[in-house]
């Protein structure tokens, strides 16, 4: 377990309290109910932004905090719990990240005080298929120019900033579009977690190359992997206490159903996934932090077994809760979309595995 500092844990206990009070699953489901085009709370952002969780991997002197990752994963974690939709994973930490690793001083300069105080949203364009495939790009970049699709783009309708994957003279780099060119045309997607997602069609659009290509193309996906992780963390243990709750109420045969050892068996079971898998997530970003060598695997191997057991306790949260917990009246059904949705977002499981031996040589 990784030990927080005390500004750290002032932090967390911050972001817990507001997204208690100013955010939990009510506002979700308010928000896939009024079929909001932007798929976020716009006054809950700002507020986000305001208090500079837009701003924490952002150096001090383009107007972040520079908190570090641990730090984001904490926030992440904690909007996890009530399923918060906002662009703080695509544009605060994705799009950020980018910027901070292959942007240029005037890059940096124009666009991310612009992200730390949340005026501008940005995201990352990289896959071009059903599946997370980063090497597989037939996007072009040619004299300035961007040509291609991209599909699945995180917050891909509200972003007004796209640092789009191309193939350019020197192999597949990072490149800045900005989304109101003329050669840019996005569509919107209906995502089952009810997040901001959208299809992107390039058609010459301006570009601007950001420095570092493919390595710097790497680094920023772990990132945004390790900030997915964290947030699905978050939310599985959100769904575990739920259901644990409802084991020491729910009364069947005559008896609480906490006192089956079948379905205590199953709540040990996944108390010790998440304890694993918090290891993994802080181990990543610590890593992350730290820029050590073994940060690629530790982010694959958190991806990995944090998607198995969201997967997990997702599932038995819909199930130990019985008939309602297959309705629309319960929030067992958010979590259970939401797991789904995120094992997908940069790489699910079988992706990670395989990335994870390649890496260890085999």
């Amino acid at each position: 377990m990784a030990v927080l500092s005390e500004e750290q844990s002032m932090l967390r206990d911050a972001v817990r309290s507001w997204v208690q009070e100013k955010s939990p699953v009510t506002a979700l489901r308010k928000m896939r109910d009024s079929a909001s085009e932007l798929c976020y709370d716009l006054a809950a952002w700002n507020d986000m932004a305001q208090m500079g969780w837009a701003g924490v991997i952002i150096p001090e002197e383009y107007g972040g905090s520079d908190f570090g990752y641990l730090s984001m994963g904490l926030i992440l974690e904690e909007l996890g719990r009530t399923l918060t939709a906002s662009p703080l994973l695509a544009s605060g930490l994705a799009a950020a990240s980018a910027l901070v690793l292959g942007g240029s001083h005037t890059q940096k300069s124009l666009w991310l005080p612009q992200i730390a105080e949340g005026s501008t949203i940005a995201t990352l364009a990289i896959d071009e298929g059903s599946r997370h495939a980063p090497d597989k790009v037939s996007t072009t970049f040619i004299a300035g120019k961007i040509t291609g699709n991209k599909t699945f783009v995180l917050e891909g309708m509200a972003a007004s900033l796209l640092i789009v994957s191309a193939k350019g003279a020197d192999g597949i780099g990072l490149y800045l579009v900005k989304a109101n060119d003329p050669g840019v045309k996005r569509t919107k997607l209906s995502l089952a977690d009810s997040r901001g997602a959208g299809d992107i069609e390039f058609n010459g659009a301006a570009a601007e190359p950001l420095a570092g290509g493919e390595a710097t193309l790497e680094k920023v996906l772990d990132r945004a992997r390790a900030g997915v992780a964290a947030e699905m963390l978050g939310s599985a243990l959100q769904a575990f206490e739920i259901t644990l709750d409802y084991l020491k109420v729910r009364v069947q045969f005559g008896q609480v159903i906490g006192s089956f050892q079948a379905l205590q068996h199953r709540a040990a079971k996944m108390f010790t996934d998440l304890e694993l898998s918090r290891s993994a997530v802080e181990a990543a970003l610590a890593a992350i932090d730290t820029d050590s060598p073994e940060a690629a695997q530790l982010v694959s191997l958190a991806k990995t077994i944090m998607g198995d057991t969201f997967h997990l306790v997702s599932n038995e949260m819909v199930q130990m809760h019985g008939g309602i917990g297959m309705t629309d009246a319960h929030d067992a059904g958010f979590y259970l979309k939401r797991a789904r949705a995120a094992e997908a977002a940069f790489g699910n499981q079988a992706f990670h595995r395989d990335r994870y031996a390649k890496i260890l040589g085999y």
